[in-house]
């Protein structure tokens, strides 16, 4: 039986250990020998590629998923999808997820892993129809996580849901690294037993169980692993490409990969990340293993964001208490997996909580959002006094948040009314109408920035909460700013001490 093997450098890897910092032209000359390395899949787009192309390396993210296609001709490409969030941190309306899948489709994706942070399936259906209906492939994703309400029963059971919705295979995403290899065993002898689509396993090597757990998935049967190739592998990312490989021939499994393909392309990555350490992109700690997330469940990229936010204030030394806030708001939200957008979420709730000496005085929207039954419906059961204190409600609608959104795509671009502006251009307006304009003007020098002005969210930080903050607040509500507009923490932090200077 032959173990397939997906390649998460240009994606998982990139955004786990540098923070999607990879410029194209760092890989672009690479991509023809990774075509023929032998992959299953190479995942190049989708998570955090989106957000990183248009923030901070000045690159059209579309443009960049076409230029991969272009040079891989061969290969399946793949993209990590946040069902009806799609690349952004909200829900959108059915119509744009709709043209935002086929125009991912059109423009090069062959597989579209597709997640829902609370493991709500009706958050899924939209956009594994439309992948169905394009003719790619749906791989709909498990966000693994331990809690006194999740058990293998409940894996099981999602999982024939997604096979019934037509998947084509079922992902299981262990984003912090804390599956045990003995529970990764048992569960996909299970799923091999009861559903018939291939299953994939995603992890990463933060808690050191990685390794461990992939030998034992292979023996188990798993179909498809994520791995990266080695000058990339380890700590936050995934394990290495080569020493899988090699491991699951000893284990007797086929694997169609060309290793010395392979040892080409991790001497090219070499070169990279020598140039992203020199320049201090790759921190130490993503590099390091933290047994503490098997208990908080912290995913590498939440733990960097909260150091962060806590060595503005000087406060690095309470990281062990605002990982302990995790848990216990964790079990106030009613225990949903640790996975973007909501570990942001509870990680600046958690961080506001502990630096004020008071949880909850101050709540980020978010948390609002979340008991209203904007993320969907939580695994277990909340915190109906701070449910009814936040949202005004003891309970959570049966109905599917995004019915209720009016469709926005003609909308916008009937705002527009420019008609070179193309179908790629109007969605990274709707999901990032913040960045979109800067981004624009920088690109191409077109007037359509200041259409899309329009299109920014006015309730980012009105002038009332700077008049009704004081200084000793502001620089905690950065981190809730910092959250809505992805923002650099250290940019904000400027910014806001200049106006509490005023």
């Amino acid at each position: 039986m032959e173990l397939k093997i997906t390649e998460t450098v240009l994606r998982d890897a990139n955004q786990s250990l540098i923070a999607t910092r990879m410029t194209r032209n760092q890989f672009e000359d690479i991509l023809p020998e990774m075509d023929q390395a032998g992959y299953y899949s190479v995942e190049c787009w989708g998570g955090a590629v989106f957000d990183s192309c248009i923030r901070y390396l000045r690159e059209d993210p579309w443009e960049r998923l076409k230029y991969i296609r272009k040079k891989m001709p061969n290969t399946k490409l793949q993209m990590l999808l946040r069902g009806q969030s799609l690349l952004g941190y909200r829900h959108y309306s059915d119509d744009v997820v709709r043209k935002f899948v086929y125009n991912s489709i059109e423009k090069g994706i062959d597989i579209i892993r597709i997640f829902d942070a609370m493991n709500d399936i009706r958050n899924i259906e939209v956009a594994v129809n439309e992948t169905i209906k394009n003719g790619a492939h749906a791989s709909c994703t498990i966000c693994y996580t331990v809690s006194p309400v999740h058990s293998i029963d409940n894996y099981i059971l999602l999982a024939r849901q997604m096979e019934n919705m037509g998947a084509d295979s079922v992902c299981i995403k262990d984003m912090s690294g804390i599956l045990l290899p003995s529970v990764a065993f048992e569960l996909i002898k299970e799923l091999k037993s009861c559903i018939r689509v291939p299953i994939v396993l995603h992890s990463h090597c933060s808690t050191g169980y990685a390794y461990m757990t992939y030998l034992k998935a292979i023996e188990a049967g798993v179909d498809i692993v994520d791995t990266a190739v080695s000058s990339f592998s380890g700590g936050t990312s995934q394990p290495a490409t080569e020493v899988i490989c090699r491991t699951a021939t000893e284990s007797g499994r086929k694997v169609s990969i060309d290793i010395d393909r392979v040892q080409l392309i991790n001497e090219h990555f070499e070169r990279v990340m020598e140039s992203e350490i020199k320049a201090g992109t790759l921190l130490p700690q993503t590099l390091m293993t933290h047994p503490r997330t098997i208990k908080n469940q912290i995913p590498g990229g939440m733990y960097s964001n909260l150091l962060s936010q806590l060595r503005i204030q000087n406060a690095e030394e309470r990281i062990s208490e605002v990982e302990d806030e995790v848990i216990r708001i964790r079990k106030d939200l009613g225990y949903p997996p640790l996975v973007t957008p909501i570990s942001q979420m509870i990680g600046t709730q958690a961080t506001i909580n502990v630096l004020l000496g008071e949880r909850y005085k101050q709540v980020i929207d978010e948390v609002k959002s979340y008991f209203r039954g904007e993320y969907g419906i939580p695994p277990g059961k909340v915190n109906q006094d701070l449910m009814y204190k936040l949202a005004n409600t003891t309970g959570f609608s049966s109905k599917r948040l995004s019915v209720t959104i009016p469709p926005a795509y003609e909308a916008v671009k009937e705002r527009c009314k420019m008609s070179e502006i193309s179908r790629s251009d109007i969605l990274t307006s709707i999901m990032f109408p913040a960045l979109a304009s800067d981004f624009f003007k920088d690109r191409d020098n077109k007037y359509f920035y200041s259409i899309c002005e329009m299109q920014k969210d006015d309730d980012l930080i009105g002038d009332d909460i700077l008049d009704k903050t004081d200084g000793k607040i502001m620089a905690i509500i950065l981190s809730i700013i910092a959250y809505k507009t992805r923002s650099s923490v250290e940019a904000l932090t400027i910014n806001a001490l200049n106006e509490v200077g005023r």
